[in-house]
Parts: C-alpha cells; sequence; structure tokens
C-alpha cells in the first residue's frame, strides 16, 4: 500500500474515535440534563398543578360575583350618561336665559341712556339757553342803564359786572 494511503486512513481512524468519545461525552451530557429537566419537570408539575387546580376552582366560584359586578358597572355608568345629559340640559337652560337676561339689561340700559341724552338735549334747549338770553338782555339793560346814571358808577361797577359775567357764562 501507498504510504499516503496509510497516512489518511491513520488519520480518520484517529478522527473517528475522537468523534466517537465527543459523542459519548455529549451524550452523558444529555443523559445529565435529562434527569436534570425531568426532575425539575415533576417538582413544577408537584407545585404548579394544585396552584392552578386552586385558580380554576376560584375563578368558577367567582364567575357569578364578576357578573354581577359588571351587570352593576353597566347600570352605574347608564344612570351616571344620564345624569349627565340632565345636568348639561340645565346647564344650557342657565346659560341661554342668563344671555337672554345679559340682552335685555343691555337694551335697558341702551334705552336708559339714549333717554338721558335726550332729556340733557331738552333741559339745554329749553332752560340754559332762555336763561342766557335773559342774562344777556339784563346784561345789555344793566349796561345801558349804568352808561345812562352816569359814567362814574360804571367804572366801579365794571369789575363785579365781570365777576357777574364770568359767572353767568360759567352757568
Amino acid at each position: 500500500m501507498d504510504p499516503v494511503l496509510k497516512i489518511f486512513i491513520y488519520a480518520t481512524a484517529v478522527a473517528v474515535i475522537l468523534q466517537m468519545f465527543i459523542l459519548l461525552g455529549l451524550a452523558l451530557s444529555v443523559r445529565k440534563t435529562s434527569a436534570k429537566v425531568e426532575k425539575l419537570a415533576s417538582e413544577v408539575q408537584g407545585r404548579a398543578l394544585p396552584i392552578l387546580s386552586s385558580a380554576e376552582t376560584i375563578i368558577n366560584e367567582s364567575r357569578g360575583k364578576i357578573d354581577i359586578v359588571m351587570n352593576n358597572l353597566v347600570a352605574v355608568t347608564g344612570s351616571l350618561k344620564m345624569q349627565m345629559d340632565r345636568l348639561d340640559a340645565t346647564v344650557s337652560d342657565v346659560v341661554d336665559r342668563t344671555r337672554l337676561q345679559v340682552i335685555r339689561a343691555d337694551d335697558l340700559v341702551t334705552r336708559t341712556l339714549d333717554r338721558v341724552e335726550e332729556t340733557t338735549e331738552i333741559v339745554q334747549n329749553t332752560v340754559v339757553s332762555p336763561v342766557r338770553q335773559i342774562s344777556g338782555i339784563v346784561q345789555g339793560v344793566s349796561v345801558g342803564l349804568s352808561a345812562f346814571f352816569g359814567h362814574n358808577r360804571n367804572r366801579r361797577r365794571r369789575p363785579n359786572s365781570r365777576v357777574t359775567q364770568d359767572e353767568e357764562l360759567f352757568i
């Protein structure tokens, strides 16, 4: 046989033996892990099954109570919605009435101010204008009389007549 072929055969034999040891190690490792997993699974089963069983019992027992709570919640929600609708209608009514009263008050104030302006104009035209005219006539007569009775007296009274004239213009 060829020496190169022998080397390949020996190398292949060594590789196969090496693979056998690796596979044996893996098999032992898998066996240990499998034993641990089985032990853990039985432990979980021993603890979890009673818990799951009691949880199922609790859920089955409280299902009726949960239904009652849900029905009550639906009833309360409906009642609350109805009350909120009534409150909304009441608030809307109050706002509408308030708006109407504000409009009425605004109209009242506007009419009152218009009447005050009209009254002021009437008083101005009927009282103040005639008083000014009469004051002018009285002043004219006064100046005429003072001129008629003498010029000396007029000089003495002239400051007083200016004060009187200023007072009458003030009105």
